[in-house]
């Protein structure tokens, strides 16, 4: 297994629940495919270098977890379309 990290910019238009419930949906993905969580830091707002769809600031999230090679092309085929989640990236985290 590989350890990785997805990270995701929440909308910050929207209430503190839905914000929280489209992380655990995002989390719920990672289990769905056999990842196991390690570690979630909330970084909180942040401003963004630049407008997306019309917003200058939005959350950070990042989720820590170790997976298969191939689990990471399904989750962000899955985070791709979510509702209030402006970017995502998973980028596999070696050991130091």
């Amino acid at each position: 297994m590989n350890k990785y990290e997805l990270t995701l910019v929440v909308s910050a238009k929207i209430e503190d629940d839905e914000r929280a419930a489209t992380v655990d949906k995002a989390k719920a993905y990672v289990e769905r495919f056999g990842g196991k969580i390690t570690n979630v830091d909330e970084a909180g707002k942040k401003k963004l270098a630049y407008d997306i769809q019309k917003m200058s600031e939005a959350f950070y999230y990042f989720v820590q977890f170790d997976a298969e090679p191939t689990a990471p092309a399904e989750i962000e085929s899955r985070v791709r379309i979510m509702d209030n989640v402006l970017r995502y990236l998973i980028v596999r985290t070696d050991e130091q």
